[in-house]
């Protein structure tokens, strides 16, 4: 039986030595790399259980090298592993790879075995690393400045014998690094200890990377990389987030479970992880602590901006620092507002959202017009540009959520709708035990329909259609429980369900009551009209408190449904969907503003959790 992939860190780090020697052609020298001038790359490859080696790439390397270089440390098949960055499986070439990228690496389905061996060095603790100091950045943007000079000032630190403390709150493993007076300068949290992850501390585990996590649309192991996109997409400090960046990191506090490491000995060894790390911000309480009337709407403003643009789906209070800033209680209490744990923004599909601050007082007060222009200068298109060059694992479905929103946010801010009812049309309603659709979703889907539509006209018209009909007789004998989806209308739904028929069975329950006209709903080929949609959803509404079926931190958070995906289309679709989605907007905020739909409190299933 061939050795498990989740080998102990202990083994990745002897192995580790196995990059310093050439073997044949297929392994060369140890020098740091130049960029493009020698063509070399320096990459970390990280293991289902976490574990980290760093890898230099000569610009003839291919993926089956790098697979026989892992084959030789980790004692795993090059045929019972599979090599991936972000979207891509690499097959053979390397050249979309970029400097200081994190690859992983994974066993293939039918070899996935928990009891497989994993190799346990006994004897004296050997120590050989890569070339790597404790602390390295996964890239050298200019706007890491500020955690450059932080790794430098915890380095010394950690040499004079201050070590990190470990954070107990939340669900996830996460670390305070100080300086050398003893300071907490920044928080640091593995990707590998996530909640389900692997090598989490606190028992919630039994996934591995890759894997749908906390939200089905933000994969275990992918948090961190979203922490540094929020950072990099605050322009000008706009939301005040703090930096953050993408690290190597080393340290013996780091936690590997046994079951992971297949070594119950790991006292003071040390352990290479891939994490996010962001500056630590002293501050007086979080916004769960504080009545938020005092806060200032300008702040409130701009973390709600980042917040629609970038698809928050865990802005609650507990990551809303609050610092006082001024204590001369002449003028009342000042406070700013820091934003932090990003980790579930920019899901792969659209989730539900939470956002705390939409019934707080300033959300319902109007953008100032230095807002106003930040919003009408954000480039969606340039965003996406940068944090492909910043973040090259980021997958494009992440990158078409963002442009979605952003556009969203654009036009609603133009059309004069503020910041707590751009919010409603983003959230979904928990009603009867069902989550509905939002309106932003319901726009999509209409989007998608027209899309659908043009799709099966061009269809109707391609001379291959009856070398079709007359040459694939067989599919009209298929089973239709068993069938594939209709490619010509490619909207998924959780559990095979049309969303849409809970609201033909309310409509048929408020018939008596309806001022409209009937509306009759057909099946998923003919989705009614996105005003008559938006009518059934919002029609009724009891009042509630919007903490309504709020859950904790601790408990499994529920399975949220798919109305709408974003990467199952192709370029010329999605630009399609842009320009249909673009012209549905106008007419729905003019309904939304007439049909007095947004000026009622929402029941919603709140699913904010703290990690």
């Amino acid at each position: 039986m061939s050795r498990n992939i989740d080998s102990s860190p202990v083994q990745t780090q002897m192995a580790a030595a196995v990059f310093k020697s050439p073997v044949g052609r297929e392994y060369h020298g140890n020098e740091r790399m130049e960029g493009v001038k020698t063509g070399r790359r320096r990459v970390f490859v990280q293991t289902e259980s976490g574990c980290v080696l760093g890898m230099d790439l000569d610009r003839n390397d291919n993926a089956h090298m790098v697979k026989r270089r892992l084959q030789i440390a980790l004692n795993v098949s090059t045929e019972e592993s599979s090599l991936t960055f972000g979207d891509m499986v690499l097959k053979n070439d390397l050249s979309a790879i970029r400097n200081h990228s994190p690859l992983l690496l994974t066993r293939n389905l039918m070899h996935r075995s928990s009891s497989t061996p994993c190799l346990s060095p006994s004897g004296r603790d050997i120590q050989k690393r890569d070339r790597s100091g404790p602390i390295e950045i996964l890239g050298h943007s200019k706007r890491f400045s500020t955690t450059k000079e932080l790794v430098d000032e915890i380095v010394m630190a950690l040499k004079a014998g201050v070590d990190p403390i470990q954070v107990h709150g939340g669900l996830g493993g996460a670390y305070y690094f100080r300086n050398s007076r003893g300071e907490s300068v920044a928080i640091v949290k593995p990707t590998d200890e996530e909640p389900f992850a692997p090598n989490n501390p606190k028992g919630f585990v039994g996934k591995t990377l890759g894997q749908p996590g906390l939200k089905r649309s933000v994969r275990v192991g992918e948090t961190g990389f979203r922490e540094v996109a929020a950072y990099l997409l605050d322009h000008d400090h706009f939301a005040n987030v703090p930096s953050t960046a993408l690290v190597k990191i080393t340290h013996s506090i780091f936690n590997v479970n046994d079951g992971v490491s297949g070594n119950n000995n790991k006292k003071n060894k040390s352990f290479s992880k891939i994490a996010s790390f962001q500056q630590f911000i002293p501050h007086d309480f979080d916004a769960s602590d504080h009545g938020t009337s005092s806060f200032p709407v300008s702040s409130v403003h701009r973390i709600g901006i980042l917040d629609i643009r970038i698809f928050n789906t865990d802005r609650h209070g507990g990551n809303l620092l609050v610092k006082k800033l001024n204590n001369d209680g002449k003028f009342g209490q000042q406070f700013e507002l820091v934003p932090i744990d990003h980790g579930l923004c920019l899901p792969e599909s659209l989730e539900d959202p939470y956002f705390e601050w939409i019934h707080w007082p300033q959300a319902s007060i109007p953008f100032s017009e230095d807002e106003l222009e930040y919003i009408k200068a954000l480039d969606p298109s340039h965003d996406s540009e940068m944090l492909r060059e910043e973040l090259p694992m980021i997958r494009e479905a992440c990158l078409r959520v963002l442009t979605l929103c952003t556009n969203f946010l654009k036009e609603a801010a133009c059309f004069g709708l503020c910041l707590a009812e751009i919010g409603e049309m983003m959230t979904r309603e928990f009603r009867r035990g069902e989550e509905e659709p939002s309106e932003l979703e319901v726009l999509c889907i209409e989007a998608r329909r027209i899309v659908a539509e043009r799709e099966r006209e061009i269809f109707a018209l391609s001379p291959k259609r009856e070398m079709q009909e007359d040459g694939f007789q067989f599919q009209i004998d298929c089973d239709d429980s068993q069938s594939s989806p209709n490619p010509i209308f490619p909207f998924h739904f959780g559990m095979g369900r049309n969303p849409l028929s809970k609201l033909e069975e309310e409509e048929e329950n408020e018939e008596e009551e309806s001022e409209t006209e009937d509306i009759v709903y057909p099946t998923l080929g003919n989705i009614p009209s996105v005003s008559n949609i938006s009518m059934s959803l919002k029609k009724n509404l009891s009042l509630g408190d919007s903490s309504a079926g709020h859950r904790s931190a601790g408990e499994q958070l529920p399975t949220s449904e798919s109305f709408v995906k974003v990467a199952d289309m192709n370029d010329e679709e999605w630009g399609l969907f842009l320009e249909k989605f673009q012209d549905l907007l106008h007419p729905a905020f003019v309904q939304r503003k007439s049909g007095g739909t947004g000026q009622r409190q929402r029941q919603r299933l709140g699913t904010s959790c703290q990690f």
